[in-house]
């Protein structure tokens, strides 16, 4: 199939269903070979038995497409290192990986478990750095050894990592740290000629059926906002050449609605000249907030 991302390589991790099964199609339908990775596992990350990536492979080849499917832990280092060593043996190249797995524990702060804050973490974060760190590697290699690379890594946010959610602090903690994750990998590796981009999606899933269950009973007129396939095109257009001149950048994403975020930056500033005494500072820090940009609200509040 003809398109943006031709002849290009792709795995995207939690591809058997919801936003990573529509991210693969989406890629597909623009000509790219599609690693479809998905452990096929219940939302709170119990076994479920069944192969949702091999079903998504199907999908693909039945447009005419190619895939393979793979079943790798995306927080496994050493599991990841062989995804991205099938990949290459399999297709002869690698030009992007979309990080999509996840997973939810939610739960308010005083309540979250130690073993849900880990398990939430090493998913979402740990899982975002094995699979980019090993196709990394691969890209470096041949950058120096001449070859050409026009790479993509592609990274999944949330609102609740830009603003944070009520109820859902090991959550809100992860994405947030995908978000500084991007901008260390853009500023690191651009180098070798891979850009490293995020997005931070509104869609329906299992993860946000019930966050999204108004929204769900309720589509606009004619066009569902909340379907995950409103996504795929951003994510198609950053794995593509067309992207290459973006890096380092967070994309909000809900139905047909587009922005770039505004992330942390340095804001009002005062200088003494001197070290502050400390019943200084309380004077200084209401000048400077009443200089800044209101925060978002958090989610929830």
């Amino acid at each position: 199939m003809a398109g943006i991302c031709e002849g290009r390589v792709v795995i995207v991790t939690g591809a058997g269903r919801g936003l990573g099964r529509a991210h693969a199609l989406e890629l597909a339908r623009q000509g790219a070979v599609v690693v479809v990775n998905d452990l096929g596992v219940a939302l709170d990350g119990s076994p479920e038995g069944r192969t949702p990536a091999e079903e998504v492979v199907r999908e693909i080849e039945g447009l005419g497409g190619e895939a393979l499917a793979n079943a790798a832990d995306v927080a496994d280092f050493e599991a990841t290192r062989e995804l991205v060593r099938e990949t290459l043996e399999a297709f002869g190249r690698l030009d992007a990986v979309v990080n999509n797995a996840g997973f939810i524990r939610d739960r308010m702060f005083v309540s979250c478990s130690e073993e849900e804050w880990d398990a939430v973490v090493r998913v979402h974060l740990k899982g975002h750095f094995c699979l980019s760190r090993h196709a990394a590697e691969y890209w470096r290699a041949e950058a120096k050894a001449g070859r050409p690379v026009d790479a993509r890594i592609i990274n999944t946010s949330s609102g609740a990592g830009l603003q944070g959610s009520v109820g859902q602090s090991a959550y809100s903690a992860a994405k947030a740290g995908i978000a500084a994750l991007t901008l260390v990998q853009a500023a690191e590796l651009g180098r070798y000629g891979v850009t490293a981009n995020a997005i931070a999606p509104s869609a329906r899933t299992r993860m946000t059926e019930e966050v999204f269950a108004d929204m769900m009973r309720r589509p606009e007129e004619g066009f569902d906002a909340m379907d995950p396939a409103n996504v795929s095109p951003l994510v198609a257009w950053l794995a593509s050449p067309d992207s290459r001149e973006v890096t380092g950048r967070v994309f909000e994403i809900a139905g047909g609605r587009l922005s770039v975020a505004d992330g942390w930056r340095t804001g009002p500033e005062h200088d003494k000249g001197a070290r502050y005494e400390a019943d200084e500072i309380g004077s200084v820090v209401a000048e400077l907030i009443r200089k800044a940009v209101p925060p978002q609200k958090v989610y929830g509040t």
